[in-house]
């Protein structure tokens, strides 16, 4: 489908500016990595699901509002894998805070977390759905917090949450304005 060529200079595009961003805590440019009509989601829970349909809602939505709060974050990747004849992408990373613990290990989400990616040429992503183990995303925030090394933005945006409000881009399982997978 796509010269395997093209599919790894994307992830190298991609990789740096990864880097590029969490140097900056700021997500958003990695949007012109997107067509314009891209999706990116991931699954919050057994009823609930979170999508940015369109670069716009990408660059505000999944890289601005939900990437808020974790500056200082690194997510490095493990182990990529490409697939040039469906035009894929599956990259697993890890997700670290900038933060450490009184032994001076750094807060870690332990488990598997990773990004699925279809290629939709000219080097943008057209698809991205993520997974991670929420439980464990939680468990590591809960100990951040009680360590009292959150930063303001992960208050805010846990505060957010917890309140009950409408945050866009979650919806219901049925609802969800494109498959999720």
């Amino acid at each position: 489908m796509f010269p395997r060529d093209e599919l790894e200079e994307m992830v190298q595009r991609w990789l740096e500016a990864n880097r590029r961003c969490e140097e900056r805590g700021d997500w958003r440019p990695l949007a012109e990595l997107y067509t314009e009509d891209a999706t990116y989601g991931w699954n919050v829970g057994p009823g609930q699901d979170f999508m940015a349909v369109g670069r716009d809602e990408i660059r505000e939505l999944a890289l601005g509002s939900e990437m808020g709060g974790l500056d200082g974050w690194s997510y490095p990747y493990q182990s990529i894998l490409i697939d040039e004849r469906q035009g894929q992408v599956v990259g697993f990373w890890k997700q670290v805070a900038d933060a450490r613990r009184p032994d001076g290990s750094p807060y870690e989400v332990p488990g598997i977390g990773g990004s699925w990616f279809r290629y939709g040429g000219g080097f943008r992503w057209r698809w991205q759905r993520d997974w991670f183990d929420l439980g464990n995303v939680t468990a590591v925030f809960v100990e951040m917090m009680k360590a009292g090394v959150l930063s303001d933005g992960m208050r805010r945006r846990l505060d957010r949450a917890a309140s009950g409000a409408q945050v866009p881009g979650y919806y219901p399982r049925a609802e969800t304005p494109v498959p999720l997978w």
